[in-house]
């Protein structure tokens, strides 16, 4: 089992308590419904607790690093508290990124033959894209923020990877997917996780229940001739995994293929209840059984 120095510790009561390594850290949730596991004592050990309610801030109980590098799936990343709550990570991610290293890695073909590549959409800090270039992918790394961009940059150093073929583009993503059809480039594997509303590189408004079939439709047009999947995530509330997966179903219909939605899930120990934390659904040239 890869390295890991994440763990949710608990949640309820609308909150999440999680360890990033060596801190300890106390987050919204709204999905935590239910009421916390741990007694308050434990809650009030963290060194740190975010509030939207009180004017988006944290609380230190003990003075935080402005940088700090913890491992995940076998990947190391630089870590901040920002000041949305952010630290620059989402962990619910993590089984995706494995998932992502084992088809990239079981797709490698033979010397003489083009190297397998992956579009990664709205990438943030770059979990997914290290996940493909650790397993010999090109990658396409896509953001609006040139610091998130930056700081994917500097995970992919973390990693001994900046020398792997990547390239790390600041783009608002449908102009980026524009040109790329334009260009005829194409892509064997596209990751995507479009925000519930964000603003391009140049001021361009992102709505996700108005833009997400538009993006979905350019991804198509992006996809190679012999596509590895398509990985769709999100964390808005109320888009559930079937949501999700119709979404995909009705754009790549025409190919055939199999698709599998889930949740996306914060865990921790056995006796720590999962936190529902988004939603996923991904495309595959596979048949399913059922087919």
């Amino acid at each position: 089992m890869p390295a890991c120095d994440y763990e949710l510790l608990d949640s309820g009561d609308g909150r999440k308590l999680e360890r990033f390594g060596p801190l300890v850290l106390s987050r919204p949730a709204a999905q935590a419904v239910w009421r916390p596991s741990r007694p308050p004592d434990v809650w009030a050990a963290a060194d740190a607790t975010f509030d939207r309610e009180q004017g988006m801030a944290w609380k230190i109980r003990t003075r935080l690093p402005d940088l700090w590098t913890i491992t995940v799936e076998g990947l190391r990343f630089r870590l901040s508290a920002t000041d949305f709550g952010h630290v620059g990570l989402f962990p619910e991610q993590r089984e995706m990124w494995r998932w992502i290293r084992q088809r990239m890695g079981t797709a490698r073909r033979g010397p003489d033959e083009p190297t397998r590549s992956l579009l990664n959409l709205f990438a943030y800090s770059g979990g997914a894209t290290l996940a493909a270039l650790s397993a010999g992918a090109e990658v396409c790394h896509v953001d609006a923020s040139r610091g998130m961009v930056q700081w994917a940059r500097e995970n992919a150093a973390l990693n001994d990877l900046a020398g792997a073929p990547a390239r790390w583009i600041v783009e608002d993503v449908h102009k980026y997917l524009h040109r790329e059809h334009r260009r005829g480039r194409r892509y064997h594997a596209i990751v995507l996780d479009p925000p519930t509303f964000g603003r391009g590189a140049s001021g361009e408004v992102y709505k996700i229940e108005r833009d997400l079939m538009v993006t979905l439709d350019l991804c198509r047009a992006v996809l190679a001739d012999d596509p590895l999947f398509v990985l769709l995530s999100a964390h808005t509330p109320g888009l559930t995994p079937v949501g999700l997966a119709n979404a995909v179903r009705q754009t790549f219909r025409d190919l055939g293929g199999a698709i599998e939605c889930g949740e996306l899930l914060l865990t921790g120990t056995r006796d720590v209840m999962p936190l529902p934390s988004g939603a996923w659904a991904r495309w595959t040239p596979e048949e399913s059984p059922a087919e």
